[in-house]
Parts: C-alpha cells; sequence; structure tokens
C-alpha cells in the first residue's frame, strides 16, 4: 500500500513538474554523468542547471537553499577553471587528497555541519536539522574536492547522497529520492573509472 502511495505521489509530481525544472534536472544529470567520464564540460552543463535551479528556488521563496545554491555556482565557476588550469598549481589530472587537502575536506564538513545546523535551529522551522545540515555539508566538501579534481570528491558527495536518500523519501520527495539514488549509483561507478584513470596514468609514469 505505501509503495503505491509513493508511486502515486511520483507519478502526480512528475505531471506537475514545469519545463524549467526538467530543465534544472536534466542538466544536472548530465553534469553528474560528464564528470564520471573526466569531462570538464560537466562545469558549464553544472552551471546551467544551476542557474535554472536558482530562478525555481527563489520563485519559490526559499532563500537558504537559495544561497546553498550560490556556492555550488561558485565552487562550478572556481572547478572549471582549476580544471583548465594546466599549470602546477591547477588540477589538469586526477590525484588523490594531499593530507593538507584531507584536513580541509573535514573542517569543511564538520564546520559547514556545525555552522547550518545552528542555522537551521535557530532561524528556521526545520524538523531534521542534524540530517539535513550533514547532507548539505558533506556535499559541499565534496564538491570542493571536484573543483581539485580529487578522487575523494566522490566518496564524500556518496556520504551525502546515502543519507539524502532516506531523508527524501521522509519528505515525500519521491521524485528527487528516486534522482538521488540514480546519482549515489552514477558516483560509485564514477569512482572507479577515475581510481582506473588515476592507476593507469601513474603505471605510465612509472614505465617512462
Amino acid at each position: 500500500m505505501l509503495l503505491y502511495i509513493d508511486m502515486s505521489l511520483l507519478a502526480e509530481q512528475i505531471k506537475s513538474t514545469g519545463v524549467l525544472e526538467w530543465f534544472a534536472v536534466g542538466f544536472g544529470v548530465t553534469s553528474v554523468l560528464l564528470a564520471r567520464k573526466n569531462n570538464v564540460l560537466l562545469y558549464p552543463a553544472g552551471i546551467i542547471g544551476i542557474l535554472c535551479s536558482g530562478f525555481l528556488l527563489v520563485d519559490a521563496k526559499l532563500y537558504a537553499e537559495t544561497l546553498l545554491n550560490a556556492y555550488y555556482l561558485v565552487m562550478s565557476i572556481y572547478g572549471w577553471v582549476m580544471w583548465k588550469n594546466r599549470s602546477s598549481s591547477g588540477a589538469s589530472q586526477i590525484s588523490r587528497s594531499t593530507g593538507t587537502e584531507q584536513k580541509i575536506t573535514w573542517a569543511i564538513a564538520l564546520g559547514g555541519w556545525a555552522f547550518l545546523y545552528f542555522i537551521l535551529t535557530n532561524f528556521t522551522d526545520s524538523d531534521v536539522p542534524i540530517v539535513d545540515a550533514f547532507v548539505s555539508s558533506t556535499a559541499w566538501a565534496g564538491m570542493w574536492l571536484l573543483a581539485k579534481r580529487k578522487l575523494e570528491n566522490w566518496i564524500w558527495l556518496n556520504v551525502s547522497n546515502i543519507v539524502a536518500i532516506p531523508l527524501l523519501f521522509h519528505k515525500q520527495l519521491i521524485l528527487i529520492s528516486f534522482l538521488t539514488i540514480f546519482l549515489f549509483v552514477v558516483a560509485v561507478f564514477g569512482y572507479f573509472d577515475w581510481k582506473k584513470e588515476l592507476d593507469h596514468s601513474h603505471g605510465e609514469f612509472e614505465t617512462v
């Protein structure tokens, strides 16, 4: 019975989804698929999706979510520049996180979690502040690592996804729940694809 209700809700959500929302979802999915392929075009695709989402969020008066979307926009522009930068300061190749980068990642995740929890509990009527804050802060960390072209970005993004999936079902956001499941699966393959490419490039380097 519960499955029937969920599927009915999914059908209703699909029917009520506007063109701009489909564009946002479509370009968002495209950016993740391109990220799996280690293709820099993930950033222009992602930026289009973020801008579409931004208009929807402002229209819905979800200003906190709009600010979160703005972070993704900034990190996408930063990542695009870093991926195109062929110098030693850029991120033209896949690599693993250094010790310093791991510390920064944890600082983003834990600091962001505390900050968002404070905001949600003091300035919103959120009934799931701990989980909601965790999903966003780990996604922040993953986005930062993606911009640096670090293999571990997929791990952090999927930590966010695996917690977000039951949260979204709990909130009856069925369409977004299924989308997040899809993104979780893509991220798993993305990790192994990137690891294979990283190992291959190291093998070539050692041969030379």
